[in-house]
This record gives C-alpha cells, structure tokens and sequence, in this order.
C-alpha cells in the first residue's frame, strides 16, 4: 500500500528507527541486539494534514514508541500484534481489529513475524478543531477514545475502504491528491469517519439533535455557494461562515433540501460547467478546462457525474450545442 510513496526498506534497526522518527515519532526496539535485524518496508504520504503510512516487518518485533503529540490509529493488514497505551488496555489487533491511541500516551506494540500495518497520524489541534466544528462549540476538553476500533462494523470497514481509495489516488500523476481541494476533502473524510464511527467523550453529544437545522442556516450556505461556486468549500467552512455548526448545517439541507450541503455545491459547479460547454468560444473550449476550473479533478468522475444531471456527456454538449445557447435551468433539491 502507498507503494510509490517509499519512505525505506531496510532490515536494520538504526535505519528503521530514523525513518519511524522522521515520519511519525521517535521510538525504539527494547528486545533488538547489536546485530538483530526487522527488515522494515515504510511508505508514508501526507492527505492534508494526517499522515497516512503503511509499513510491515519480516522479523518479529516489538515497538515502544515516545510520548505521541497526536493520535494515532493502528490498522493491521497482515500478521497479528499485541498494542496498549500506558495506563490503557491492551488491543489484538488482527485483520477485524484495530487501535486507537491518544496524545501524551506511550505505547507498547509486540508484533508477530511478517506483521503489516496501516498506520494514521492525525495532528491533535486539527481533530479537535474538527470536533469543536462539529459541535459548534470552542474551548472543549481533549477528545478521549475508545481504543480498540472493529473493522467489522460499518464505520471500520468504511475507514478501510477510505485508505484503499487513497492508495488508489496515491499511484496516480493526476487525480485527487493533486488537487487541494479533493485533498481537503479526504482529509475531512478521515476526520469525520473517526468522529462518528469510534466512540468518544463526545460521542452522545454528537449523536444528540442538532438545534437550529432551519431553513435559515441553508439559505446561507445556498448565498455562499451561488456566489462563489469556484471556491473549495468544505462542509466546516460553509458552517463556519453561515454561523451555524456542520451538523446543523448538513441536516438543514436534508430536512428542507432533500440533499446535503456538498452535493448541493456539485449541483451548482455541474450547473456552471455546462454553461461554459454551452456559450464559450470554441477555440478557449475543452472538457479538462471547465471540469478543473469548477473543481472536478477527476475527468471520469465529473464525465459521469455530468452524464448523470444532463443525460449527455460533456464532450456531446460541445458537439450538439446549439448556435444560440438556452437557458439553464436550475433546481435546489436533489433526491439522488
């Protein structure tokens, strides 16, 4: 996994504690000898903010690592291992179980030979902002896990499915990691599939109404969107300058749009492309153009998102445009 984004592969224990260091935090090898060898593979990219690495050991290994100044989030792929915090429980973390692990928390990993693991870093200050965004709230204690994660429900098995997407973009020259606003994105995606999907200290305040879903809250967000379609929104920002929380937000568009707020905001940019594909001059006109300049980063994506809304591709609008270019119509609901 994140193949083409190779950090090291070494079998020695200096080299494989440097690169550990560099990319996540300082740690060591208690039970390695002079001459002991782990025989580490480490590939690591940046989504955003979190770090998002994949590393695997030839050898059985056991890990301590510094006290952590983010969370940490501990997927396994392969093999087994044993995992805790101080002070915490223990996690055997396996293909269905993972482990989540706090700042200020050291922790403790005795990994079975040929073991494999995704492993996240999420800066603390961004989760937490996330999570004060979220409940529209400033000031809030440190956000506390639950650490052992299943993979076997629908927020785990989500989570997985998550890095294999960003594997996926992660081989590629162009798509969703070139673009900062599909990488804002999927950083939001990260945080918030956390957020919602393990249980914390705010979990049954995140669960619990959210007050002010009026249609007041929409029609802001709907103001900003219109007005400014090119801008890489996210669902936080939208709140954000609406005045509302995203959850308040996110479920005014539902209750009174039949939509949310990012599908919205696709509506409105597949809108403005097809009034470029209709009414520029043909010599300033191409597909890869009007999709980028409208924030679609993927071609096959918007092709297909485009096909959906207008029942034509977008290189059939140029073809079959008529001389004299008609109206658009625009609609703010959205059942899909």
């Amino acid at each position: 996994m994140f193949a083409d984004h190779r950090i090291v592969s070494t079998v020695g224990v200096d080299e494989s504690r440097e690169a550990l260091k560099s990319v996540y935090l300082p740690v060591e090898f208690p039970s390695a000898g002079a001459t002991s060898t782990v025989g580490m593979h480490l590939n690591a990219l940046s989504v955003g903010h979190v770090t998002a690495g994949f590393m695997s050991f030839q050898n059985a290994v056991r890990i301590r690592t510094a006290e952590p100044e983010n969370y940490h989030v501990d997927i396994p792929t392969q093999s087994r291992t044993v995992m805790g915090a101080v002070h915490g429980p223990q996690v055997y973390g396996t293909d269905n179980t993972a482990a989540v692990f706090m700042p200020g928390r050291p922790v403790d990993l005795d990994c079975e030979e040929g073991f494999a693991q995704i492993a996240l870093m999420i800066p603390s200050t961004t989760l937490q902002r996330e999570m004060e965004l979220l409940l529209d709230k400033e000031g809030l204690p440190p956000l506390v896990f639950q650490t052992e994660l299943s993979l076997d429900t629908a927020g785990g098995q989500t989570l997985v499915q998550t890095m294999r997407l960003i594997d996926d973009a992660s081989r590629r020259n162009s798509g969703l990691l070139t673009h900062p606003l599909s990488v804002r994105h999927l950083e939001r995606v990260v945080l918030d599939l956390l957020l919602f999907a393990q249980p914390h200290n705010f979990s049954d305040a995140l669960a619990a109404p959210a007050p002010n879903s009026g249609h007041r809250d929409a029609a802001r967000a709907i103001d900003l969107v219109q007005n400014d379609p090119a801008h890489p929104w996210t669902i936080s920002e939208l709140a954000r300058e609406a005045a509302t929380s995203a959850r308040s937000l996110h479920l005014a568009f539902r209750n009174g749009l039949d939509t949310t707020p990012m599908k919205y905001l696709q509506r409105i940019r597949l809108e403005k492309a097809r009034e470029d594909l209709l009414t520029a001059p043909p010599d300033t006109l191409s597909v890869t153009g009007v999709a980028n300049r409208w924030g679609f980063t993927h071609l096959g994506r918007f092709a297909a998102a485009y096909a959906k809304r207008f029942s034509e591709l977008p290189s059939e609008t140029i073809r079959h445009r008529p001389t004299t270019a008609p109206g658009v119509r625009h609609e703010a609901s959205d059942s899909d």
